[in-house]
């Protein structure tokens, strides 16, 4: 275990973060709030910390992937930890566990508040609280990798721990290059979506907000009601934006070298949107009798799904009213989640097909003996530690997801919300159901649970491996 380049990186975490606070100290700067002095205070701690830390340069930089796990991990949780900090010191959020909940919720972009009222914030806070979905979307690690190059091509093993999917390739030979065109065009796609929501006379600091939220697909939202107040033509853009990011970008850097035919016939990406259509049209048959159109019953219906399946949070009515037939299909959603390599949680379009492909493989098997069946992806063969990795992903899903439930149930709240809680943040969608439904928070819940909570955000984020390596002995041997 190289524990010099583990450490060495957690102190650039640190002077990150102080980096990135200066986004809430200038806002509190502009709208003379007193709040912006906790964020200030925090940048001196952070830069501080972090300068004394990567003043002892490693002798090694080269790591391996238990290093690249331990390290992500370790980054994510000190970056929940300082990120929190401001909460404590302002008054926003006094009590400690319900200030890193907050933050983890921000970071691992899940969206879940504990709280009540939003509105009452200062704006530093809820442009601190927004920014963070956008930190977490795209990873603080993948960010690093644009600025320090390490040694070889060690650096693959810091952007599998950290990117979401079964897979993770590179776009362009060097792994630096590739975390650079990740970024350009995450960023390409939220000046976009600034550009729509300032054409259709959002005001500037809540398009910020917005677009913050959108693009890392968080949900955390600055009014009480998240955009049920908002214009027709405000939803579809955050309804057509959250779908665009919870997109493959594998998918977006084909298009930008031309790729147009390869782009559009990717595999999961026809699931995607097969997914989103049906389910739309589903549940627009289900509730159109609770609204005063079938436009209407439209808008909402695909808003609500896209903001599950791309796990954004955000919501434009009280979706726990509508039938049981609409609220089991978004249930659905919620583990199904977006594109592999997309801002998106859940388990992803690309395991579940992978999954049916494996089932219905098997079944031929049974009925044809002999036979030799290959699972394919875009009509290439899949790996078969693609395939193993998958199936022990999900074994392992459902052991959290099962004992999460149980300890969250020790609430003696009701069985939806005890479900739905653990689905909304294993997920990093944010709402649930019933008592933690869209009109609702995680205030109720104890701290004991909101532990656990934070756990499965961390883990959903981070696809479970790097967090559960902090818990083996042998991980932390020298070899």
């Amino acid at each position: 275990m190289n524990y010099q380049i583990i450490v060495y990186i957690v102190g650039w975490i640190l002077e990150i973060c102080s980096v990135l606070m200066l986004v809430p100290a200038v806002t509190a700067l502009v709208y003379h709030e007193t709040a912006g002095f906790s964020f200030l205070i925090t940048i001196i701690v952070c830069s501080i910390a972090g300068f004394v830390i990567i003043r002892r340069k490693p002798s090694k930089r080269a790591f391996y992937a238990r290093e690249g796990l331990v390290t992500v991990a370790l980054s994510w949780i000190v970056l929940s930890i300082t990120g929190a900090i401001p909460f404590v010191l302002n008054g926003s959020i006094p009590n400690p566990v319900d200030a890193v909940f907050e933050t983890v919720s921000g970071f691992t972009t899940t969206g879940a508040s504990i709280l009540a009222d939003v509105e009452s914030l200062p704006r530093c806070v809820l442009i601190w609280r927004s920014f963070s979905h956008w930190i977490g979307g795209m990873g603080v690690l993948v960010f690093i990798l644009c600025l320090l190059p390490l040694t070889g091509g060690y650096q693959m093993n810091l952007m599998k721990a950290e990117s979401p999917g079964p897979s993770v390739s590179r776009l362009v030979p060097k792994v630096r290059s590739t975390a650079i065109i990740l970024y350009k065009i995450y960023m390409i796609l939220t000046l976009l979506e600034i550009g729509f929501l300032l054409a259709g006379g959002m005001p500037m600091f809540e398009t910020l907000c917005t677009a913050f939220g959108t693009a890392g697909t968080g949900g955390f939202g600055f009014l009480n009601d998240s955009f049920a107040s908002f214009s027709s033509y405000i939803q579809i853009v955050v309804t057509v934006f959250m779908l665009l990011f919870g997109v493959n970008f594998n998918v977006y850097f084909l298009i930008t070298i031309r790729k147009f035919r390869p782009a559009l016939l990717v595999e999961e990406l026809r699931y995607y949107a097969l997914i989103i259509l049906v389910a739309t049209g589903l549940i627009t048959w289900n509730v159109h009798h609770l609204f005063s159109g079938i436009g209407t019953a439209l808008k909402h219906s695909a808003f609500q799904v896209a903001t599950i399946i791309t796990t954004t949070g955000f919501s434009t009515t009280d979706f726990d009213l509508w039938p049981g037939f609409s609220k089991t299909i978004l249930v659905l959603l919620m583990f199904c989640g977006a594109c592999a390599g997309s801002t998106g949680g859940g388990i992803k379009v690309s395991r579940l097909a992978i999954l049916f492909k494996t089932v219905r493989k098997e079944i031929q098997i049974y009925l044809h003996p002999n036979a030799v069946k290959k699972i394919k992806m875009d009509d290439k063969m899949i790996p078969h530690e693609v395939i193993r990795a998958t199936n022990i992903f999900m074994v392992v899903y459902i052991f959290i997801f099962c004992g999460s439930v149980l300890l969250v149930s020790l609430d003696n709240l009701d069985m939806t919300t005890n479900f739905t809680a653990v689905a909304a943040t294993f997920n990093n969608i944010g709402p649930g159901l019933s008592q933690v439904g869209p009109s609702c928070n995680f205030g109720l819940l104890s701290p004991f649970a909101k532990i656990v909570l934070i756990f499965d955000m961390l883990a959903g984020r981070l696809e479970i491996f790097p967090i559960l390596m902090l818990f083996v002995p042998s991980t932390w041997r020298k070899f």
